[in-house]
């Protein structure tokens, strides 16, 4: 990388497929578990992989349940989210309470001095603690999924989890800084260097959008260090300490939704840091951000369920209280059908988190597939969610909190709901990254035996051996896609009882099959040019994203009726949603190959060129001047430093 030409603000300047390169060299080169939707995405449904659910020991649920009662009974008597949500602001006592009951060590081992929990608990807590406000709960995710404690405990060395660990359990606040002013998720650009100096290394660059970098004391922050004699160079993660000299908050950004959060613009000038301070070796950060992320992305689909529990109970409440035409606005089915929407996608959201969160406790399968699906399902259907319980709301779902309480109502923040589920798509990945991700992924198996086929750089030998296994591999591959257990009308009969779910797990199987079929059928049609059909990777991504869903709300409906927890209830649910789904993906599977993807292009074009820009005439522009861009050039700061510390 450090070959590279830059550009006057001092970012590489790559080519496409350069880019692509850093990408690919950072994802996880090898599948040492096995993996249900990597399956899945091939066309084999491996119901054994999270069939019986798997389970937690009865410790971990006894500590989860303890910290639970006491985050509940904090949040009910010190959290005041319609106070923060209007000073935009979460008080300091707060987030020292949380510090007092150990919130910020909740997934740090307890020999540093955190709880110890659960993935599975972690995100109860974090869904519970978002409720309240959803601001605390970015603030304790953003520490722990993504900050200082997670890729220590992934990568980091003894001596550094002894000095930095006990600090996060307790007092010490953490950000992620990788995002900068030009550099979102395409990190070959990234500008921000370390340079070795002795026994340092010397950080210049700005950062954007650090999500608690106004308040944190400890940063994992990702720099690029020149390749030189004696150093690999490349990406590179340090913890940094925000005191250090040299390092300024200049700006506090604020945003549609979330407004208590303390994201903010940090500038790095000579700042020094150890080397003690790096964390694994030169060139490994951007592999250390992706592993981070592969569990750390299950934070967000806790919120998500949050709020679809909180919609539900909104939904319910309201519909039954608001009367029109002489019966309850629930009884009438234009109502009814987004209360079941609603109900029933919030049980496929809790029922994919759980199954997520528990593979990944017991780290018997490799989740990087799941993690992902979870957080792109969940942020797109928690959106969908909030948007039908404002739409059953009506006026009154437009209105603020504040605003209904001065006219004597209750104060429900719908449209608040609404703002901060926003940010969840575009959040560790946006619905389009997370789309190309995954696909990249799904389609791993046959690249890793027909990629030279389509490389253009690989010579006739390499394609001839290419094209040889290949021929071994679809050989044995393809003839399994032609039939299979969905087919039979007995499969899966262990999940019929007053409900029926066997024929969606029957579902699921074949369109397992389909999925792997029409992917293969792409490949061989459009070969090296498949990975620019992003409409069409899109589209199988979630269809796999809904069989997923759908898998595991029928394992979680009959885990519940295998404990006798509302297991009737829970068929019931699991039904409808599959029900739903099912519809869904069949629309998918026609948008596969009947689109305007091709015309969407040309008109992009026009649109680009000019062609139709007299379709832009007859308004004002409210927009302020400036550039679309902030300069990020390297130097010292000319701001006031707005760090501040929670003490």
């Amino acid at each position: 990388m450090s070959a590279s030409p830059t550009d006057s603000a001092g970012r590489p300047t790559v080519s496409e497929r350069e880019a692509r390169q850093v990408a690919e060299a950072a994802r996880e080169q090898e599948w040492r578990k096995p993996s249900f939707a990597k399956e899945l995405f091939l066309g084999r449904f491996r119901l054994d992989l999270v069939h019986p659910h798997p389970t937690p020991p009865t410790e971990d649920v006894e500590r989860g349940e303890e910290f639970l009662a006491k985050l509940r009974d904090f949040c009910e008597t010190k959290v005041d989210g319609a106070l923060i949500e209007r000073e935009a602001l979460i008080p300091d006592e707060v987030i020292n309470g949380l510090k007092e009951i150990g919130a910020l060590g909740m997934k740090i081992d307890t020999k540093y001095g955190g709880l110890g929990l659960t993935q599975v608990y972690y995100n109860k807590a974090l869904a519970l603690a978002g409720s309240a406000c959803p601001a605390i709960g970015v603030l304790l995710s953003a520490h722990q999924s993504i900050g200082v404690p997670q890729p220590l405990k992934l990568f980091g060395t003894q001596e550094q989890k002894e000095q930095f660990l006990p600090r996060c359990a307790r007092t010490d606040i953490s950000a992620f800084l990788l995002t900068e002013p030009d550099v979102g998720s395409d990190p070959a650009r990234l500008a921000t260097t370390a340079v070795p100096d002795g026994d340092d290394y010397v950080l210049d660059g700005v950062k954007l959008w650090t999500t608690n970098g106004v308040v944190a004391d400890l940063l994992v922050v990702m720099a690029r260090v020149p390749k030189s004699e004696g150093h690999k160079g490349g990406i590179t993660a340090f913890v940094v300490e925000t005191n250090s000299p040299g390092i300024t908050v200049e700006n506090r950004n604020a945003f549609m939704g979330l407004r208590g959060i303390e994201n903010g613009v940090t500038r790095f000038h000579q700042v020094r840091v150890p080397a003690a301070n790096r964390i694994g070796p030169e060139g490994a950060g951007l592999k250390i951000a992706l592993t981070t992320l592969n569990t750390g992305r299950l934070s967000l689909p806790a919120s998500c369920v949050a709020a679809g529990k909180w919609c539900l109970k909104i939904a319910r409440e309201w519909s039954a209280a608001r009367e029109q035409w002489g019966k309850p606005i629930a009884h009438h089915e234009a109502v009814g059908q987004k209360i079941s929407f609603i109900a029933a996608t919030t049980f496929a959201l809790e029922a994919v988190l759980d199954l997520s969160s528990q593979m990944a406790d017991e780290d018997r399968n490799d989740i990087r597939i799941e993690g992902a699906l979870a957080k792109l399902y969940a942020s797109e259907m928690a959106w969908l969610i909030a948007d039908e319980l404002v739409q059953i709301r009506g006026g009154r779902g437009f209105e603020t909190a504040a605003s209904l309480a001065a006219r004597g109502e209750r104060a429900v923040p719908a449209e608040q709901v609404l703002r901060d589920l926003r940010i969840n798509r575009i959040f560790e990945g946006s619905t389009e990254i997370m789309h190309l991700l995954i696909a990249r992924e799904a389609v791993d198996a046959h690249l890793t035996v027909a990629g030279d086929l389509i490389d253009p750089e690989k010579s006739l030998q390499d394609k001839a051996k290419a094209g040889a296994n290949a021929g071994v591999f679809y050989a044995k591959w393809l003839p399994k896609l032609v039939a299979g257990p969905g087919q039979l009308p007995v499969s899966y009969g262990e999940f019929k009882h007053d409900v029926d779910l066997s024929p969606h797990l029957r579902y699921v199987e074949r369109h397992a099959r389909k999925l792997a079929r029409s992917t293969f059928y792409a490949m061989s049609r459009w070969q090296g040019k498949m990975e620019t059909k992003q409409g069409f990777l899109g589209r199988i991504v979630d269809i796999g994203a809904e069989l997923f869903a759908m898998s595991a709300a029928c394992v979680r409906a009959e885990l519940l009726r295998s404990q006798g927890n509302h297991g009737r209830e829970a068929y019931q649910l699991a039904d409808v949603f599959c029900r739903q789904s099912r519809i869904r993906v069949e629309e998918l599977f026609n948008r596969l190959w009947t689109n305007t993807d091709d015309l969407d292009r040309k008109l992009v074009k026009g649109v680009m060129s000019g062609t139709y820009e007299w379709l832009e005439e007859g308004i004002v522009d409210p927009s302020g001047e400036g550039p679309w861009i902030a300069d990020a050039t390297p130097g010292a700061s000319e701001k006031e430093n707005m760090h501040r510390p929670i003490r």
